[in-house]
């Protein structure tokens, strides 16, 4: 009888430790998810809409199309908002985060919305984020503040496109290049998969390149070098500074 009385105090001593295990797992996760506050579009939330673009869709030419930055535009980017908005339609407490905490957040919510968010509210990120990078009137190279950063993590400019562009072109299938802060503050080259959001892993993307082919093979057919290649006449090197800054401070 004592034997039994203390194996049930065993099981139950066991249970209970599981259980503040797991509650302290998730308190984890969350405190994780947190650690990257929102810095660029701080004030976007549901019903999301389209951004406008900065310039009209010929101003990039000849580096990219007129007919692929429209496509792009209108058909690929309005795509995932209408998507994003479908999924948060009957999630009222969904509907008060921004994009980015959506993303921040990714793992918390429901499981029911989570993919639907992660493809299209990343979408609908990167590409916000994605068309604000780009100019008819490049500067040509960094300065200043996020050079010196460059130079630090990289060892040059030239060091970092060499890794940048790697990333780009063996991202197999569809995805994007960033540029990214870590925890440490330190600039990292990563690429992500599809719509998948360097913010759902805690990072703090200033730069990113879309690979998807809508985004270039109108144009470039099957030569993503030669898209890439082009892309580097077309950067707005002070928006980039700008996105830097912010994202110092978002931690």
């Amino acid at each position: 009888m004592k034997n039994n009385i203390f194996s049930y105090m065993l099981l139950v001593l066991a249970i209970v430790g599981i259980a503040a295990l797991v509650k302290s797992n998730v308190k984890a996760k969350k405190g994780n998810d947190m650690a990257v506050k929102p810095f660029l579009f701080q004030a976007w939330k549901y019903p999301f809409e389209l951004p406008k673009l900065p310039y009209a869709y010929n101003a990039l030419e000849p580096h990219i199309d007129t007919e692929t930055m429209t496509i792009h535009h209108t058909k690929h980017h309005q795509g995932y908002v209408n998507n994003l908005n479908a999924a948060l339609e009957k999630h009222a407490d969904l509907q008060s985060m921004t994009i980015e905490e959506l993303l921040i957040n990714l793992n918390s919510l429901p499981a029911e919305v989570k993919t639907a968010i992660q493809n299209n509210g990343g979408g609908h990120f990167n590409h916000s984020m994605f068309w604000e990078l780009l100019t008819p009137k490049s500067e040509g190279k960094p300065s200043g503040v996020l050079l010196e950063a460059i130079n630090s993590a990289f060892g040059s400019f030239e060091a970092f496109q060499e890794e940048f562009n790697k990333a780009a072109k063996t991202r197999f299938g569809s995805g994007w290049a960033w540029l990214s802060l870590d925890a440490s503050n330190k600039l990292v080259v990563t690429s992500s998969a599809n719509q998948d959001c360097p913010l759902s892993d805690g990072l703090r993307p200033v730069l990113g390149l879309d690979v998807w082919e809508h985004a270039y093979y109108l144009q470039y057919q099957n030569r993503r070098p030669e898209y890439i290649a082009a892309w580097w006449s077309i950067l707005n090197w002070a928006k980039i500074a700008e996105n830097y800054d912010k994202a110092l401070s978002a931690k």
